[in-house]
């Protein structure tokens, strides 16, 4: 089954993994950000990277739990 032809359901828990998993991940930012979480400065970056990505994922879901295209 390619993704076009994903069952409603499937892209529905697309959807929702994706959420939990950039939230996850926002989560982690916020705890550096706004409560002060000490990180080496190496790891500041892997951080943001995976924040990003988890965040593209999400975004991803989402158009196809939509029906948008990607462009």
């Amino acid at each position: 089954m390619t993704a076009d032809e994903q069952q409603p359901g499937d892209a529905k828990a697309a959807y929702r993994a994706a959420w939990d998993a950039w939230q996850a991940q926002l989560a982690a930012v916020h705890a550096f950000f706004l409560e002060g979480t000490k990180l080496h400065p190496t790891a500041v970056k892997g951080l943001l990277n995976r924040e990003a990505r988890a965040k593209a994922r999400y975004d991803a879901a989402r158009r196809q739990l939509l029906g948008i295209d990607d462009e």
